[in-house]
């Protein structure tokens, strides 16, 4: 059990240093819970700033206290660090001028994490949200799984930390439940989710819910994986995902166009924007000589006879 549970958390947060380059889309943070919103599920008010001024505004109209957040599609943020030697892609701020400041020290600037590599990605903007008082934090994500051939949900009870970690320190905190593609996310599946997790009698039925929003969200808009953590509790028993992350099938962006029209292009590899430009299948290697084939698997398997 402990080998499959670490199997299924590795398909979801292996670093991209180690996978093979992938074309399928993703989005920013901000703009998945704009998506995400319109299907009913619980995320923070805010709002996408392009300027410092932009945040500075977005901050006082949630009170002038925010959340600033980078964004850049990439995995630990907020223990990145910028070109320019600011510490942080996520910060809490205490008034709107504060704001402003901070996404003056991202804006424009690469933000490099354990996920970036040494050049990092660009900052072109930040994510500015209220800050809520949360009572409890949780992991959960829906993904295509080969094994059972249809979609696998993992969660835990421990939200808000590396899930790579938590399945090497403590197996028996992941679960998982597979999903009959026929049948749908069901209702007793949900529960009993819910309750391996732990929520509180309060929480339970928003839990509930917004597992099962999520999984619709998971269908209706393509995705291959929809990923949050945390997801929260806050003290009045509601259930909201706090960040996010959302991959999205290329082979169904012909039905998707407003996914479509979300896509980031300077945080994507410009040789992968060109072989998208033209409709190609292209995978980046080290080295420097190419192979143009039909059939990309044939190719790499004799490549090195």
């Amino acid at each position: 059990m402990a080998s499959f549970v670490r199997s299924l958390v590795r398909s979801v947060a292996a670093s991209p240093a180690l996978r093979m380059p992938s074309r399928r889309l993703h989005l920013h943070e901000a703009y998945s819970q704009d998506l995400m919103r319109k299907n009913g599920i619980n995320v923070p008010k805010g709002g996408i700033a392009k300027t410092p001024e932009a945040a500075e505004a977005i901050c006082e109209k949630l009170g002038g206290r925010a959340v600033v957040k980078a964004q850049v599609l990439a995995g630990g943020r907020g223990k990145g660090h910028f070109e320019n030697g600011f510490q942080g892609g996520v910060h809490v701020v205490d008034s709107p001028e504060t704001a402003r400041e901070i996404a003056e020290r991202m804006i424009g600037f690469r933000l490099i994490t354990n996920q970036t590599g040494r050049a990092g990605r660009i900052c072109n903007m930040v994510y500015v949200a209220e800050p809520l008082d949360i009572i409890g934090e949780y992991y959960f994500a829906i993904m295509n799984d080969r094994k059972s051939q249809g979609p696998m949900v993992v969660a835990s009870a421990r939200g808000g930390m590396d899930i790579e970690a938590v399945a090497k320190e403590d197996p028996d905190a992941i679960v998982s439940e597979p999903i009959d593609i026929t049948k749908g996310f069901t209702h007793e599946q949900a529960s009993r989710l819910a309750d391996k997790m732990k929520f509180s009698p309060q929480a339970r039925e928003s839990a509930i819910e917004q597992m099962m929003k999520l999984y619709d969200f998971y269908i209706e808009r393509d995705a291959t994986m929809v990923e949050i953590n945390p997801l929260a509790a806050d003290k009045f028993g509601h259930i909201i995902v706090l960040d996010s992350k959302v991959n999205f099938d290329d082979n169904a962006l012909h039905r998707q166009k407003e996914v479509v029209a979300l896509r980031d292009y300077s945080q994507e590899n410009p040789l992968d924007v060109r072989a998208i430009q033209n409709d190609l299948n292209y995978i980046g290697l080290d080295g420097s000589i190419g192979c143009l084939v039909n059939g990309a698997g044939l190719a790499m398997a004799t490549m090195d006879i």
